[in-house]
C-alpha cells in the first residue's frame, strides 16, 4: 500500500486539525482531580435522602447540588470519551472511558432516591415550597415533568437497583462499539487508480460514490462479507440489547419499549407510527427515484451499491476543508449576523476534529459539556457530502451553544427529538444557496442529486430503520428470538418494500443492520426523519419570511428542554403531531424529482 494511502497515527496529525480538547481539561491529571471530586460530592448529596419533603430550601439545595454533580460528571465523561474516540485503540483512554461510565452509574445510583422521594411529596406541599423559596421556581418544569412520569417511577430501593444495573445494561452497546471501532478489519481493494487501499468506515461511502462500478461493488461486498463472518456474534449483541430494553420497559410498567423510549420527551406514539404511515403512503416516490437512477446510470440492473454514486458522473466536486468552511458560512447567511459570529468562532478556535486517523471513531458528531464550547468530530474527506456533514454538525454545535448560553443547566440539554432539526435546517439552507449560485446545468443536476440522496438517506432510509426497530422489538416483546437468519430476512424484506422492483436487492444488504451503531440506542433514528421534515418546513419559512422567522428559530435554538419538544416546534411554526410536515417534505422531494428529470432530458 502506498504511503499516501495510509492513515496517520493520532500523534502524527497537525494540532491545527485537532479539536481543542485542552479547553475541557489541560491534562489528564486535572481530569483525575475532578473525577475524584465527583466521588467526594456523592456522600454530601446522599445526606439529603429522607429530607426532601421537609422544606423548599432543602429541596432547592439538593437540586442545585445534584446539578453541580451532574455538570462535573458531564465534563469528566465527555473528556474521557472524546479522548477515547481520538484513538479507540489507546488503552489509557479506554480505561478512562470505562472509569467515566462506572462513575456515571455510581452517580445515577447515589441520586436515584430523589425522584421517588419528590413524588412522595403532596402536590400542595410542593406548591407551598415554591411560595416559600423563590429560587425553587427555576425547577418548575422539571418538577412538572416528574409528576407526569409518576406511574413509571418506582420505589427508591428499586430505582437504586435499576441504576446499579446500568453498567450491565450498557454491555451490548459497549461490546458492539469496541468491535466496530477497534477490532473489525475490512479487506483491501484496488481503487480507481489501481492502488491497493483498505476499506475503512471513513472510506466506505466514498468508495460507494466512485464512478467506477468495480470499486463500488468490491467495497460493498468486502464490507458486508466481513460483517457476515461475525453475524452470529453480532446477532447475539443486538438481541441482548433489545432484551435489556424490554426488561427496563417492563420494570417501569410501560406497555412496550417504544412507549418507554418516547415517553422521556413526552412524544405520542402516533408521531412514530404517523411517520411510517406517511412514508408508506408515498413509497411510489422512492420507486420513481430508483427508476430515474437506473435510467441515468444506464445500467441493465441497478444494484444496492449503485445508490450512492452521483447521477451526474462528469461533475467532480473536490472540496478541501478550507473551501468547505467558506461555502457553509455563505449558505447559512440567512440565519443572521450573530449566528455567523458563532460559526466563525467555532471554525477559528478548534472546535472541530477534522480528519480521519488510525483507530479514530467513525462517523461524525457534535458533543460537549456545559460551561465550555461544543465540539465536533469529523472524518473529513473532501467530498460534497462531507461539506454537508460540516454544516450538519455545526448546526448541532450552535444549537448547544445557544441552549447553554440561555438556559440553566437543568434545561440546557435539548431532547433528541429536536436535535436533528437544527442540523438539518442548516443542510436545507446550504443546498438552497448552492442551487441558487450555479448556472451550470450539470452542476445544478449534481446538487439536486445530492439533495434527493439526502431525502433517500434521511427520510426514507431512517424510516426504514425505524420500522426495523419496531418489528424486532415487538418480536422480543412477544417472546420470539432474534437470530442472524431472521434479522437478515427482516432487513432484506424491508429493502424490497422501500426500494421496489426496479433494483436488485443484493443478498449482502441483509447484513446492513449489523453495522448501524444507532440501533444500540433504541428508537433513536426515527428522529432523523421527523427532524428532517421539521427542518425542511423551518428552512422554507426562514427563506420566505426572513427576520421574523429567524427570530422564532433562534428562540427555538435557545430553549433547550425548557418545554416539551412538540410544543417547542409548534412555537417555531411546525406541528409534528400531524402527518403534514412529513407530507410537505415529500412534496418537495417530488418537485426535486421533476426538476432532475427536466434537467437530464
Amino acid at each position: 500500500m502506498s504511503e499516501k494511502k495510509k492513515l496517520p497515527k493520532r500523534h502524527e496529525v497537525d494540532k491545527k486539525y485537532k479539536w481543542a480538547i485542552e479547553d475541557l481539561y489541560a491534562s489528564d491529571e486535572l481530569w483525575q482531580e475532578e473525577y475524584k471530586k465527583v466521588q467526594e460530592m456523592l456522600p454530601k448529596a446522599m445526606e439529603y435522602q429522607g429530607r426532601l419533603s421537609k422544606s423548599g430550601e432543602l429541596l432547592h439545595n439538593f437540586l442545585r447540588l445534584s446539578d453541580d454533580i451532574s455538570k462535573l460528571l458531564e465534563r469528566v465523561y465527555v473528556y474521557a470519551n472524546q479522548k477515547y474516540h481520538e484513538d479507540t485503540g489507546n488503552a489509557l483512554y479506554q480505561d478512562l472511558s470505562n472509569k467515566a461510565s462506572t462513575l456515571a452509574v455510581q452517580v445515577s445510583s447515589a441520586l436515584s432516591f430523589a425522584v421517588p422521594e419528590i413524588l412522595s411529596i403532596p402536590e400542595e406541599d410542593l406548591t407551598q415550597f415554591r411560595l416559600e423559596n423563590e429560587e425553587l421556581k427555576e425547577y418548575d418544569f422539571y418538577l412538572k415533568d416528574i409528576l407526569r412520569r409518576k406511574p413509571h417511577i418506582l420505589s427508591a430501593e428499586i430505582e437504586e437497583l435499576l441504576a446499579d444495573a446500568g453498567e450491565i445494561a450498557d454491555a451490548p452497546s459497549n461490546i458492539f462499539s469496541m468491535f466496530n471501532n477497534a477490532d473489525i478489519k475490512f479487506p483491501k481493494i484496488q481503487d480507481e487508480d489501481g492502488d491497493e487501499v483498505q476499506i475503512t468506515h471513513g472510506r466506505y461511502i466514498r468508495f460507494l460514490e466512485s464512478p467506477d462500478r468495480r470499486v463500488r461493488e468490491e467495497a460493498f461486498k468486502g464490507l458486508y462479507k466481513t460483517y457476515e463472518s461475525f453475524q452470529n456474534t453480532l446477532a447475539a449483541a443486538f438481541s441482548s440489547n433489545v432484551k435489556q430494553e424490554v426488561f427496563y420497559a417492563k420494570a417501569r410498567k410501560y406497555s412496550s419499549t417504544l412507549e418507554r423510549a418516547l415517553d422521556g420527551a413526552n412524544i405520542p406514539i402516533d408521531v412514530y407510527k404517523n411517520l411510517i404511515a406517511a412514508v408508506h403512503d408515498n413509497m411510489e416516490l422512492m420507486y420513481r427515484y430508483v427508476r430515474l437512477r437506473k435510467k441515468l446510470l444506464g445500467v441493465d440492473e441497478l444494484h444496492m451499491y449503485d445508490l450512492y454514486t452521483p447521477l451526474v458522473q462528469d461533475v467532480h466536486m473536490e472540496l478541501p476543508f478550507e473551501e468547505a468552511k467558506e461555502i457553509v458560512a455563505k449558505g447559512l447567511m440567512p440565519l443572521g449576523d450573530e449566528y455567523q459570529r458563532i460559526l466563525k468562532e467555532g471554525f477559528e478556535n478548534r472546535w472541530i476534529d477534522i480528519y480521519e486517523n488510525e483507530n479514530k471513531r467513525s462517523g461524525a458528531y457534535s458533543w460537549g459539556a456545559y460551561g465550555t464550547h461544543p465540539y465536533v468530530l469529523l472524518n473529513y474527506n473532501d467530498t460534497l457530502d462531507n461539506v454537508f456533514t460540516l454544516a450538519h454538525e455545526m448546526g448541532h454545535a450552535i444549537h448547544s451553544y445557544y441552549s447553554d448560553k440561555n438556559q440553566p443547566y437543568i434545561y440546557a440539554g435539548y431532547k433528541i427529538f429536536v436535535a436533528e432539526v437544527a442540523s438539518t435546517c442548516n443542510e436545507s439552507l446550504l443546498i438552497d444557496y448552492m442551487l441558487k449560485n450555479t448556472e451550470d446545468k450539470k452542476e445544478k443536476a449534481y446538487l439536486i442529486n445530492h439533495f434527493l440522496d439526502k431525502f433517500k438517506g434521511t427520510l426514507f432510509r431512517q424510516t426504514m430503520f425505524a420500522e426495523f426497530e419496531m418489528i424486532t422489538h415487538r418480536m422480543v416483546e412477544e417472546g420470539q428470538s432474534l437470530t442472524a437468519e431472521n434479522l437478515r430476512k427482516i432487513y432484506h424484506d424491508l429493502n424490497v418494500l422501500y426500494f421496489g422492483d426496479d433494483i436488485v436487492i443484493d443478498p449482502e444488504i441483509g447484513m446492513e443492520w449489523a453495522r448501524i451503531p444507532h440501533f444500540y440506542n433504541a428508537f433513536y433514528v426515527y428522529q432523523y426523519a421527523t427532524g428532517y421534515s421539521a427542518a425542511i418546513a423551518l428552512s422554507r419559512r426562514i427563506l420566505n419570511e426572513g427576520k421574523p422567522a429567524v427570530d422564532d428559530y433562534i428562540r427555538f435554538l435557545s430553549s433547550g428542554s425548557s418545554n416539551y419538544p412538540i410544543e417547542l416546534l409548534k412555537e417555531a411554526g411546525v406541528d409534528m403531531s400531524t402527518k403534514e410536515p412529513v407530507n410537505q417534505a415529500l412534496m418537495l422531494f417530488s418537485e426535486l424529482l421533476d426538476q432532475m428529470e427536466a434537467l437530464m432530458q
